[in-house]
């Protein structure tokens, strides 16, 4: 198999395990690649790919472009800072659009969770879903996964624990669907009010005790308090969240035993992560960052029909 078994890449939840072994394989390829002094390769010469971000984005955004640029693709990019963008006439507009330019393959953010679904169903360009409101992330996802893989060698039998704001998070929701299709455990932390109630029909752990959780589980994603999706209040004081579920040092350096420490950026320093956590030997923030390329690079790839 060298082929994804998907034309596009909606979400996590519709790609099997093999699809995401073979995007794992192909990024590790695309790794070496980047760590040459020269860094680009003509793969997706002659493809078009047009970046399509109806919310705001700075490192998807920047990760998706170098990587499309890595690969000699020609780059088009539409932004659409419309607060009040909805999944009716705005959208049918774009598609036409995105039609007109002949593109290949259509990058898309957008704050509707199902858009990229949507746009799938009205296009012949492979669409990549670079996050649709709270549904999913994939490409997050995939990087945090192969984070963890290319640090402990293997995510089956992993215990991950995903802690702070799961119910506005696109990112939580991608990152159970495939750390579970590894084979990994996962569990998820934080005020009662920001645990969705559906997760125990997912397979996943709940806890309200951050200490606990940290006990157990062999890598801690940090997820940020997401204010700008939250309409009520769902705990006193970002003063009161971090007391009780913030990551600091003095924490980190109580517990028994090493974890991995992750976060999705962007960060808010001395809320959810202390910046002595952030900046030490056990986070990964970094190499996520790198790895976001070279995944990118792979699904660009992969959907543009290279892989054969």
């Amino acid at each position: 198999m060298s082929l994804l078994s998907s034309k596009h890449l909606l979400g996590i939840k519709d790609i099997s395990s093999d699809d995401i072994d073979l995007i794992f394989s192909t990024a590790d390829n695309f790794k070496q690649i980047l760590n040459r002094p020269i860094k680009k390769v003509p793969s997706l010469r002659d493809v078009t790919v047009t970046n399509v971000f109806f919310e705001n984005s700075t490192r998807t955004k920047i990760s998706f472009e170098l990587a499309e640029k890595r690969l000699s693709a020609d780059v088009v990019n539409f932004a659409s800072n419309n607060s009040s963008v909805k999944k009716g006439e705005t959208l049918i507009d774009t598609v036409n659009n995105i039609l007109a330019m002949k593109v290949d393959m259509v990058v898309m953010r957008h704050p509707a969770p199902g858009a990229c679904q949507f746009l799938s169903e009205h296009i012949d360009a492979a669409i990549i879903n670079a996050g649709d409101g709270t549904h999913e992330h994939p490409t997050q996802a995939l990087l945090d996964a192969y984070s963890i893989r290319e640090k402990l060698g293997s995510l089956k039998g992993k215990k991950v624990v995903i802690v702070g704001d799961i119910l506005h998070s696109r990112v939580a929701l991608s990152n159970i669907y495939c750390l579970q299709k590894l084979g990994a455990k996962v569990r998820v932390c934080g005020p009662p009010t920001l645990i969705p109630k559906h997760m125990a029909a997912l397979g996943v752990e709940t806890s309200f005790n951050l200490r606990e959780s940290l006990e157990w589980c062999d890598v801690a994603n940090m997820l940020r308090i997401q204010l700008e999706r939250q309409e009520d209040r769902y705990f006193p004081s970002l003063r009161e969240y971090s007391l009780q579920y913030g990551l600091n040092l003095e924490l980190l350096n109580s517990l028994k035993k090493e974890i991995v420490v992750m976060h999705p950026g962007p960060i808010n320093r001395g809320v959810e992560i202390s910046s002595d956590v952030a900046d030490s030997d056990q986070a990964i923030i970094l190499e996520q960052v790198e790895n976001g390329v070279a995944i990118r690079m792979a699904v660009l790839y992969l959907l543009a029909g290279k892989g054969a």
